[in-house]
């Protein structure tokens, strides 16, 4: 676990009972294409969480992350191995959310499995879909700037051309900070809190493999949230 020395201790644990939490797999490399588009067009990015694909949100209130919290997701994640992946398609849900997908699914699907399996009350996305799909929003209506359907259009179809990217995910962070897409709050307001390197062994373990065989309906409605 990396713990992140610019963290400020005096927004917790007290001062943290209004934060939210995240569990993110941040994607630098999807930066240069996605950046300009997610600064006007996606209100997280204005609330200061880089490019990314969700882990598990929302996490546990922020005041609720102890010790002994940080050490269960760094052993949880330690035995997980790092992957390389493709975001290769623009996917939309509905006419709400442009966003970009990986190539392949099941090691974003398994981690967001194994994580709900160590925090079960940390529902993703509040249990609200039947189906969480794995991708990076690019925008969204109501995003930092409010766009309409053509910005979206728009922005998808830019990016597009920017496609592949390729990447690899070598650690999952942990980001706090106030619920977000709330234009009143002041930019920037969510930090990085630790981060857990993957760091098993080559393939995935078989508690993840598991999640190539199990087939899921699909709910293409739009993902709230990070």
């Amino acid at each position: 676990m990396t713990p992140d020395l610019s963290f400020d201790p005096s927004r917790g644990r007290e001062g943290q009972s209004d934060l939210e939490s995240a569990l993110l797999l941040l994607v630098p490399a999807a930066e240069p294409a996605v950046g300009e588009y997610r600064a006007r067009l996606d209100a997280s990015a204005r609330d200061g969480v880089p490019a990314h694909l969700t882990v598990l949100y929302p996490f546990l209130p922020a005041g609720l992350i102890d010790d002994a919290v940080l050490a269960s997701l760094a052993g949880l994640f330690a035995g997980v191995p790092a992957f390389r992946f493709t975001l290769d398609r623009v996917g939309w849900f509905g006419d709400d959310v442009v966003w970009l997908g990986p190539q392949d699914e099941a090691p974003f699907r398994a981690l967001t499995e194994l994580a709900f399996a160590a925090f079960p009350s940390c529902l993703p996305y509040g249990g609200q879909y039947a189906d969480v799909i794995p991708h990076l929003t690019v925008g969204h209506r109501g995003g930092a700037s409010a766009p309409g359907a053509s910005a979206l259009s728009a922005a998808g179809e830019a990016v597009g051309q920017r496609l592949p990217i390729e990447a690899t995910a070598t650690e999952v962070t942990l980001m706090t900070g106030p619920p977000p897409g709330n234009p009143g709050i002041q930019p920037g307001q969510w930090r990085t809190m630790a981060a857990f390197g993957l760091d098993g062994p080559d393939g995935l373990p078989n508690h993840l493999d598991n999640s190539k065989k199990r087939g899921a309906s699909r709910d293409d409605g739009s993902l709230g949230g990070l």
